[in-house]
């Protein structure tokens, strides 16, 4: 009886032991449900305005504007203020330019170069401008419009002592006081 109950223990033990490496069992996988989808409805096409184009550059009728479109310098020979006809051809772009914009109003500046003393320069300077006005005035621009200063030797253009620097020195320019932009 003894063998026999070692066998029904062996038996029991082999038994117990193969359940527990049994895993337990998975639970039931739930069923699908299909899934309509309804048709997608696309919306009707309205059609695009175009975009204007962006400007680029700078403002119409603005200082930019003026230094993009027209020469606002001129140069004169030494000691002299008169202009020649490459001058009147550079202030060609300033006519136009301001006939363009008839609100808009410039300070006509004059310049000398170092050499000379500081009151002769300022008289100088002076008759430059003056000669720049009274061409644009010439040229159908109204004299309300233009307003002249004489700088003389005080503001250079180039800061050199040479030939190349009095001659960049000796300039009118056209300065945009009043801009026809808003």
């Amino acid at each position: 009886m003894r063998k026999l109950s070692l066998s029904a223990l062996a038996f029991t033990m082999l038994a117990a032991s193969a359940c527990a490496s049994n895993p337990p069992p998975e639970p039931p996988k739930p069923t699908e449900v299909a899934v309509v989808t309804p048709p997608k409805v696309t919306p009707p096409v309205e059609p695009t305005r175009p975009t204007p184009p962006v400007p680029t550059g700078p403002a119409a009728g603005s200082k930019g504007d003026f230094a993009a479109k027209a020469t606002d310098r001129v140069f004169f020979d030494y000691d002299k203020y008169n202009l020649d006809a490459d001058d009147q051809k550079s202030l060609a772009s300033q006519v136009a330019w301001l006939k363009q914009f008839p609100s808009t109003k410039v300070e006509v500046q004059g310049h000398a170069d170092e050499r000379g003393t500081r009151d002769y320069n300022i008289a100088l300077g002076e008759r430059r401008a003056q000669s720049v006005k009274s061409y644009l005035m010439s040229q159908g621009i109204a004299d309300s419009r233009i307003q002249i200063i004489s700088f003389g030797k005080d503001k250079p253009l180039d800061l050199g002592h040479d030939e190349s620097a009095w001659a960049r020195n000796r300039n009118s320019y056209t300065n945009i006081i009043v801009e026809a932009i808003s």
